[in-house]
C-alpha cells in the first residue's frame, strides 16, 4: 500500500505495481499526481515511459499500489 497523504513532488515519476485482491494482478505504472481519494496512475503509455506524463492516467486506490525499484521493473 502507498501512503497517498505522504506523497510528495518527488514521488511524480516513481514506479508502481498495482496489485488488487491480494495480488492477482500486477500491472506496471508511474505516479502522474494524486488527491485526496487516490493516486493518479499511468498504467498503458506503449512503452513510451520516458514520455508519461503525455498520457491518461487512471484514478487507483492506494491501497492497491506498491512501490517497486527500476530493477523490478
Amino acid at each position: 500500500m502507498i501512503d497517498h497523504n505522504a506523497l510528495t513532488a518527488d514521488d511524480v515519476g516513481r514506479y508502481v505495481k498495482y496489485a488488487p485482491f491480494g495480488g492477482m494482478i500486477n500491472e506496471l505504472g508511474r505516479v502522474k499526481s494524486w488527491n485526496e481519494t487516490g493516486v493518479f496512475v499511468v498504467y498503458n503509455c506503449a512503452d513510451d515511459w520516458d514520455n508519461f506524463m503525455h498520457y491518461t492516467a487512471a484514478h487507483t486506490d492506494p491501497w492497491d499500489l506498491y512501490w517497486i525499484t527500476n530493477e523490478e521493473r
